[in-house]
């Protein structure tokens, strides 16, 4: 029976890396670890170290972090080596901006055009993160969160959208935690994803434009209050 399971387990590996590059499955496992808080911002990343962890040479690790600084979840500082990405609240203020600007357009878009099975696809996955609220699990909720924004955009059906707001949803995922995990964070966001799928789904192209926007505009918000208690609870513990 262990051979049987240690047989299987060979077979879905090689599938696995047969859908997917070496350095893709790198680049994916670094994405995970930096989600989960595993690497935090700031960290220096060491091509050695991780090649030798992940079981792989140093080539997929430098390329993985190519593909990395490109969506914006890593930066290469010339002579000092490779950091997860560290943004200031002042420039995570410009990205909510734009990023709301972009979410009304999604909204619009996908209002106007929206097909039924495409709803579907998203009430599923809402489902899915109202398990995640039930049980309390915020890290699960924001991988889900991050998956139901990139449908959204994905159906839009812009290219250039999508990299860009990739790129921009990458860069807020560190702050994005800290905000879902305030008490209370979980529900409220889920509530503002239902508006958002009723009115698109309604093919109402006002409302589901304004929704975003205000979605985006309300997790700016959830984001400066995490951020005022992270700052009262160090001061606290210097008392």
């Amino acid at each position: 029976m262990k051979d049987v399971i240690t047989n299987s387990r060979n077979i879905s590996a090689i599938s696995l890396v047969q859908k997917n590059s070496l350095p893709s499955l790198v680049q994916k496992e670094l994405e995970r670890m930096i989600l989960a808080g595993d690497l935090l911002a700031g960290d220096k990343l060491n091509e050695v170290s991780l090649a030798e962890m992940l079981g792989v040479s140093r080539g997929p690790v430098r390329e993985a972090f190519r593909a990395l600084e490109e969506v914006g979840l890593v930066q290469q500082e010339k002579n000092c080596g490779v950091f997860v990405r560290q943004i200031s609240v002042e420039e995570a203020d410009e990205i909510y901006e734009v990023r709301a600007t972009l979410d009304e357009l999604i909204g619009r878009k996908l209002a106007a055009n929206i097909k039924p099975p495409q709803v579907q696809q998203l009430r599923a996955l809402l489902a899915r993160m109202d398990e995640m609220v039930a049980l309390g699990d915020v890290d699960g909720y924001l991988k889900l969160n991050l998956s139901f924004h990139d449908l959204l955009v994905e159906l839009a059906a812009n290219k250039k959208l999508l990299h860009t707001y990739r790129r921009l949803v990458n860069e807020l995922r560190l702050f994005r935690r800290s905000a879902l995990a305030q008490k209370g964070g979980l529900p409220t966001s889920t509530a503002e994803h239902h508006k958002i799928v009723d009115a698109i789904a309604a093919g109402d192209v006002q409302a589901a434009g304004d929704i975003m926007r205000e979605h985006a505009v309300a997790g700016r918000k959830r984001m400066h209050k995490a951020q005022d208690q992270r700052a009262l609870a160090a001061q606290a513990s210097q008392q």
